[in-house]
């Protein structure tokens, strides 16, 4: 059937959906969620079907495209295209044969992924297929199958034929830039470092949205592989390059009930590793009770399969447990962080002296990966001599920005808050996770001068009166929210 297009001027954030009046659907035989093929031309897709009871969202012989759809087709209003019914997927006995407890084959799971790519699958059914990994999990032959899936998903970088290093924390600590401290003194070292991240989805930043402040980490490939050939490293945002697509997607859909199922957490960040052509990769577990790991067990046991799966991927593995009990660094937020990374790369007496101490120990082991002679010396000289912050200014101008702003001038929000101590003592403990929420609530990371500045952290000394942190936004009304949060519960306790 030839419909005419209408614009619907809204986004599903990724499912493609069409719109088509009840009149049409009958026709059809069309009923809510059923697949068709729209195309135009030499173009197509597979959306799913809501139907317009009346002729005010949809007339007959109209459909209404969602932007995906829109994008998708190259298509604008009044464009003419066709709409062809569709059998469901044959991924769809997959998903049902995993939530039946059943091991799934390398074809299997490669089906799913190509059908994930193709849209062919609704939100709903891939959150069966989450919760079934969840449930039931996967073997580390689903695993391995998974992240190679994923990898063949999107683009492969390229860059060299010899060692590549990557490294990756699985998150829950607010402030943890070491990767923007790691890089540079890697790559000052001799090392080939295409550091590949991610935006925040639920903390105050990611290491993208941070560096982002320093310069694009939207690059194109072709530019990245010129930088890595000039530089030898980029920190550079990894959903602008098409790696690892299908993970993208059911990265979104796990986030709402924080579904982590381990094999997807594993396949998930090592498929991302993959896809650079990392060989040596370390991985970074933060443990603690606001972190991502609770325990020391759980992490253990994660800290085996990181390393199996390695090998499974042909990939050196090197896993540590950190310290996870409260933020790293002075700043939460975007433009805060960026202030911390710098003073540090430059040696600045208002260097967190956390962060530096943990991107020194993350680095040191990178580079006994390497092979390099007395590691833990050379990370220090290549930090404390100055040759660290020239690499990174190399990476920021190869990237497209200023390679010689002033930290002291980065920006931060209009208003602030001053969080004081209501007694003398020592400061006992920093709630992760209370303190996340409170700098996302004041505008971070969207707002890129909002956040949190932490004067103190666990085991220190304060006085009544003193500021334990201070919370910072460009808007009056969030500042507001912020406090409101603020007060719920406590922060941070002291005895």
């Amino acid at each position: 059937m030839k419909l005419i297009v209408k614009d619907m001027d809204i986004a599903t954030g990724g499912i493609q959906v069409i719109l088509i009046n009840q009149k049409d659907a009958v026709k059809l035989d069309l009923h809510h969620g059923d697949r068709v093929i729209v195309k135009k031309g030499n173009k197509k897709t597979v959306a799913i079907t809501d139907i317009a009871e009346s002729k005010k969202a949809v007339s007959p012989g109209h459909i209404g495209l969602f932007e995906e759809v829109l994008d998708t087709l190259n298509v604008k209003q009044d464009a003419i295209v066709t709409i062809d019914l569709i059998d469901k997927p044959a991924s769809l006995v997959s998903i049902r044969k995993k939530l039946d407890k059943k091991e799934l084959t390398k074809e299997e799971i490669n089906g799913i992924v190509k059908d994930i790519i193709s849209n062919n699958l609704t939100e709903i059914e891939l959150c069966y297929f989450i919760s079934g990994c969840y449930t039931n999990g996967l073997s580390l032959e689903e695993t391995g199958a998974l992240a190679k899936a994923i990898v063949d998903s999107g683009e492969i970088l390229n860059f060299s034929n010899g060692l590549i290093f990557d490294k990756h924390c699985i998150g829950g600590v607010p402030g943890n830039r070491t990767t923007m401290v790691v890089v540079p003194i890697c790559v000052a070292a001799g090392l080939k470092f295409p550091k590949t991240s991610s935006r925040s989805i639920t903390s105050p930043s990611g290491t993208a949205d941070t560096m982002e402040v320093l310069a694009p980490v939207s690059v194109k490939l072709t530019k990245l592989k010129i930088i890595m050939k000039k530089v030898g490293g980029f920190i550079a945002w990894g959903g602008g390059m098409g790696l690892a697509t299908a993970d993208d997607k059911l990265i979104r859909l796990r986030h709402p009930l924080s579904l982590d199922p381990q094999g997807m957490l594993l396949a998930s960040i090592l498929a991302k590793k993959a896809a650079v052509k990392a060989t040596h990769v370390l991985i970074d577990i933060p443990v603690g009770l606001e972190a991502k790991v609770v325990s020391e067990k759980k992490a253990k046991i994660l800290k085996k399969d990181f390393t199996m799966l390695g090998k499974h991927l042909g990939m050196k593995i090197k896993v540590i447990l950190s310290d996870g009990k409260e933020p790293i660094g002075h700043g939460i937020g975007p433009n805060l962080e960026a202030r911390d990374v710098l003073w540090v790369l430059q040696n600045d007496i208002k260097a967190p002296s956390d962060l530096k101490r943990k991107s020194l120990y993350v680095t040191t082991l990178i580079l006994k990966m390497a092979g390099v002679k007395r590691p833990k010396e050379t990370a220090r000289v290549m930090l404390e001599s100055g040759l660290a912050y020239k690499k990174m200014q190399d990476m920021i101008r190869a990237q497209g920005g200023n390679p010689y702003i002033d930290p002291n001038k980065i920006k931060v929000g209009e208003f602030s808050y001053k969080v004081l101590a209501q007694k003398s003592g020592k400061i006992k403990y920093l709630h992760n996770k209370r303190i996340a929420r409170i700098a996302r609530i004041a505008g971070a990371p969207l707002d890129k001068a909002a956040g949190i500045y932490l004067n103190y952290h666990v085991g220190y000394n304060i006085k009544k009166g003193e500021t334990v942190f201070i919370i910072y936004s460009d808007s009056k009304e969030k500042l507001k929210y912020a406090i409101t949060e603020l007060n719920k519960k406590p922060v941070f306790e002291i005895n």
